[in-house]
C-alpha cells in the first residue's frame, strides 16, 4: 500500500514548522527520521494532509549537557547518541540498551525524539527514558512545556502532546554517584521490537525497575529497603499487576515470568556495578 496524498514542507526552521502544525485544520505531521511514520502511513494507520520534514533545522540537532542532564535535540540521530563518546560513562543504560535499538541502517535514521513521540510500549528509548525520570520539551507557537515521561507517553502510541505541538528534545539525567545501571531484554531476532524488556537503577536502599512490552507503555516500579528475600516476592507481584497480553511472540504467562527472571537479573547486575 502507498499512503493518501499529502502535501510536503520541508521546514527551514523550528517556527516554520509549528507555524505550519497551528494553521487551521492543516492535520499535519513531523516527520523526523521516518522510520515508523513512513511505515504507518504507507499502510495508512495515520493520516496526513501535511507533513513536516524536520531534518534540515540545524538547531534541533544536538546533544547538549548540563550539569545532571543530557539534552537531544529532535533531529539527532540515534547512531549520532550512540556514538557520543561520554555515553558509557554519562549514561550506562542507554549506552547497555542501543545496540538492542532496531539495527545500524535504521538507526542512522530514526531520530532519538522520533522514537519516544511514536510512544511504541516495547521500544528500548521510551523505557529508558521513564527509568531514568527523564523529561520530554514540547513546543508549539504559543507555548514550551515540559513532561515528565510518565505523563508524556499514555498508552500504546498515545502521548499527551498536542496537535499544534512538537518534540523539540528529550532530556535524560545523567549517571548519579552511588547508583548502578543494567538493561536486557528478549526479542525473537535482534532489532525486533522485545518480548519483554527491562532496565533498572539500584542504589545502597533503592531500586527502580522499569519493563517495557508486557503493559500499554513502559512501567516503571521503586522499592526501597528491599532485602534479597522479598525481591522474589516483589517482582512476582509486579509481574501480575501488569497482566501482560497473548499474541503470536508469546503469552501473558511467558510475559511475566519474563519480568521475574529479567528483572531479577538486571537488578542484580545494577547493584554489583554500582559506581
Amino acid at each position: 500500500m502507498k499512503p493518501r496524498a499529502f502535501d510536503f514542507v520541508r521546514a527551514e526552521s523550528v517556527d516554520e514548522a509549528l507555524a505550519t502544525l497551528a494553521a487551521p485544520g492543516s492535520q499535519a505531521r513531523i516527520l523526523a527520521g521516518g522510520q515508523s511514520q513512513v511505515a504507518m502511513l504507507n499502510l495508512r494507520l495515520v493520516e496526513a494532509e501535511i507533513l513536516i520534514d524536520i531534518n534540515g533545522i540545524d538547531e534541533l540537532r544536538y546533544l547538549r549537557v548540563s550539569a545532571d542532564t543530557l539534552e537531544v535535540g529532535a533531529a539527532t540521530t540515534q547512531a549520532e547518541l550512540m556514538d557520543w563518546p561520554d555515553l558509557a560513562e554519562r549514561l550506562p543504560l542507554l549506552h547497555a540498551a542501543m545496540p538492542h535499538l532496531g539495527h545500524f541502517q535504521t538507526r542512522n535514521q530514526g531520530t532519538v525524539c522520533g522514537s519516544i513521540a511514536h510512544a511504541d510500549p516495547s521500544s528500548e528509548l521510551p523505557l529508558c527514558l521513564a527509568t531514568l525520570g527523564g523529561h520530554v520539551v514540547l513546543r508549539s507557537a504559543r507555548v514550551e512545556r515540559v513532561l515528565d515521561a510518565g505523563d508524556f507517553q499514555l498508552g500504546m502510541l498515545s502521548t499527551a502532546r498536542r496537535d499544534d505541538e512538537m518534540v523539540t528534545a528529550v532530556r535524560f539525567p545523567l549517571r548519579r554517584p552511588g547508583a548502578g545501571y543494567a538493561f536486557d531484554e528478549l526479542a525473537l531476532r535482534k532489532g525486533d521490537f522485545a518480548v519483554v524488556s527491562v532496565a533498572a537503577v539500584a542504589t545502597d536502599s533503592h531500586i527502580r525497575l522499569g519493563v517495557g512490552g508486557v503493559a500499554d507503555r513502559p512501567t516503571v516500579r521503586d522499592w526501597d529497603q528491599l532485602a534479597d528475600g522479598g525481591l522474589d516476592d516483589a517482582l512476582n507481584t509486579f509481574a501480575w499487576e501488569l497482566g501482560g497480553y497473548n499474541d503470536i511472540h508469546a503469552s501473558a504467562r511467558y510475559r511475566r515470568d519474563l519480568v521475574r527472571r529479567l528483572g531479577r537479573r538486571v537488578i542484580e547486575e545494577a547493584r554489583s556495578c554500582r559506581a
